[in-house]
């Protein structure tokens, strides 16, 4: 994949060391499953300086505070707040953030909690000359996907060669399945996360799947709220599905991790770079 200026885009390491999967116990598909060593004592106790609340200094690197602000997006009856991080005119790329039911805009700009991974992915955007969007999102229906299209539009419109990588979280992944069969959103991606989310058997007749957007599922084995097992049958479902050969999509399972694992364990950078690589 390239960016607006036609370069290649690969992300830069930031943090590595500190971000990059723990041992990896399984894998399988040709690295395609990967199924993580997690362990609470090390990754949110030795992690995190207050458990759960508040990282380590070191994992966590403010430049980007200096670049973010809210945004307030409008198209008609539509208005996305936001938090725009990063510049906008001319970004090489763009990654959207959807949070899960009860949550908002704050959620996706939180520096400190689920140990710092969220100022990774940050850092990693901006760093690298792209812009990152953390919007309120009212509703996983037909309102919600309207709120996603708006912001969207404006990407394209600031940026107008600019791929985008759409990640939700939890219940917020109804709304990455929606748009990848919306044809205006599905255009625009290089690449689907669903971090703890929702199955779509549909996906392989959407707009995405024809176009061969990659996707990452990314699950704790303990996740109480979501089956890890319904994500692994979709995951092979999809793997198989294409006539053209195997489908880009991967499967990180995070072994004894819960619901919320997925946001404070997955590696922004591999993944970033593997759908860019991966992607038209």
């Amino acid at each position: 994949m390239t960016s607006a200026a036609g370069e290649s885009i690969s992300l830069r390491p930031h943090k590595d060391k500190l971000f990059s999967y723990p041992s990896v116990l399984e894998s399988r598909d040709g690295g395609a499953f990967l199924k993580i060593d997690y362990r609470k004592e090390r990754d949110i106790d030795k992690r995190d300086q207050v458990p759960e609340v508040r990282a380590h200094r070191h994992y966590v690197s403010m430049r980007p505070k200096r670049q973010q602000r809210t945004v307030t997006i409008r198209s008609g009856d539509t208005a996305v707040e936001a938090y725009e991080v990063g510049p906008t005119r001319k970004a090489k790329f763009a990654v959207i953030f959807i949070h899960g039911r009860g949550g908002d805009r704050r959620l996706g700009v939180k520096d400190w909690t689920f140990g710092g991974n969220f100022n990774r992915l940050k850092n990693l955007t901006v760093r690298n000359g792209g812009v990152y969007y953390a919007p309120t999102i009212p509703s996983f229906d037909g309102k919600g996907l309207e709120h996603l299209k708006t912001l969207v539009t404006y990407i394209r419109h600031s940026a107008p060669n600019a791929p985008v990588v759409l990640a939700c979280g939890s219940m917020g992944s109804t709304l990455c399945w929606r748009g990848g069969n919306d044809p205006g959103i599905s255009s625009r991606l290089a690449g689907i996360v669903i971090l703890g989310g929702t199955v779509d058997e549909t996906f392989v007749r959407s707009a995405a799947f024809h176009a061969g957007v990659p996707v990452l599922l990314a699950h704790g084995s303990r996740d109480s709220v979501y089956d890890w097992r319904g994500q692994h049958a979709l995951y092979e479902r999809i793997r198989y599905a294409s006539s053209d050969g195997i489908y880009p999509i991967r499967f990180v399972l995070f072994q004894s991790g819960s619901h919320g694992t997925p946001i404070r364990m997955v590696d922004w950078r591999e993944t970033l770079n593997w759908m860019f690589s991966s992607s038209g």
